[in-house]
Formats: structure tokens, sequence, C-alpha cells
């Protein structure tokens, strides 16, 4: 089985995306990131303030509306389409409904060869980052450490609590070899 497609999946300021940075790094062939930061980045801005799309509640809460999963829906289709077409792509996720996210995810990757991350962190220390970098509700991460893995099945996990991105990045490339 060749790997087409690896799916993190981890709470706010886990440690996801340096691990992806890492992962192009040390994996012999190109990786193309796809992550859902970036996915709501894309968003207009009135979608990025309307309950019909995305919002943040000052305590970190994060609710989504019929528009954000409608283009969500596209998007994580053109993620698939972009690995049946031939690139390896890393997906950098938020469960935020634990399983109920994982499972459009399952059919859009129907077909092709997928690699299941947990990214673990505890929630105290992906706080401390989150107040760190300054660029997210505070609560977020600690809202999310523990409920976006819920009824999640993984083929690896990796923990960040206590082990760099680097680190963590070698252990799924193993797990690849």
């Amino acid at each position: 089985m060749t790997i087409q497609v690896i799916v993190l999946n981890g709470g706010s300021s886990s440690g996801k995306s340096g691990i992806v940075r890492c992962l192009q790094a040390e994996l012999p062939h190109p990786w193309l990131a796809a992550a859902i930061d970036t996915f709501v980045d894309a968003l207009p801005p009135s979608l990025r303030t309307t309950e019909a799309g995305i919002t943040f509640a000052a305590d970190g809460g994060v609710a989504v509306g019929e528009e954000f999963r409608r283009l969500e829906a596209a998007w994580r289709e053109g993620v698939a389409a972009t690995a049946r077409a031939g690139a390896r792509v890393i997906v950098d996720d938020v469960f935020l409904g634990g399983p109920a996210s994982q499972e459009p995810w399952r059919k859009a990757l129907t077909g092709l060869d997928v690699l299941w991350v947990g990214v673990r962190c505890e929630g105290a220390v992906a706080e401390a980052r989150e107040v760190a970098r300054g660029d997210r509700p505070r609560g977020m991460a600690a809202a999310q450490a523990d409920t976006v893995h819920r009824g999640v099945v993984y083929d690896l996990e990796v923990d960040t609590t206590r082990t760099e991105a680097l680190a963590c990045a070698r252990t799924i490339a193993a797990h690849l070899a």
C-alpha cells in the first residue's frame, strides 16, 4: 500500500501545522498541505462572521452553518480529486464533530490509501500555545483538546505535549515506510 493522503486531526494549537511542515521536509516525495485554516481564510469575510458560515465565540466555541458545510464539502472533494490526480496530500483538520466529521472525509477519500493520524496535546499545553500565538479565541484549544478525538478511529496517534513536531513527523514517516 502506498499512502496517498495523510489526515491529521487534532484540536487548535495541538501542533498539526508544525507536523505538516516537518513532514514536507522529511518525506522523500513532495506532499501538498491542505489545512482547514487555509480553507477558513479563503472564505469571504461575510461567511466568517455569520451563522451561515463560521463563528467563533468569546469562550473559544466554534459554530458552523449550512453554507460553510456546503463549501467545506466541495473543498474536501477537491482535496480528494487532487490526490486522485496523483498528488500526495497532507490534510490538517479539526474534527469538531468527532466521528461525524471523520465520515465525510472517509467518503470523499474512498478508493485512496489514507493514513489517519490523531494529533493529541494536553489541554493546558495547547492553551499555553494558544495564548502565545495570540491569534485564536482563548479557550478554543482547551475545549477541543479531547473532544475532537472522541470516537475517531486512527491508524496512528502522536502526542505533541512533550514531543516536538519533528519527532512526531518522523514517527509518521516511519509508519509510511
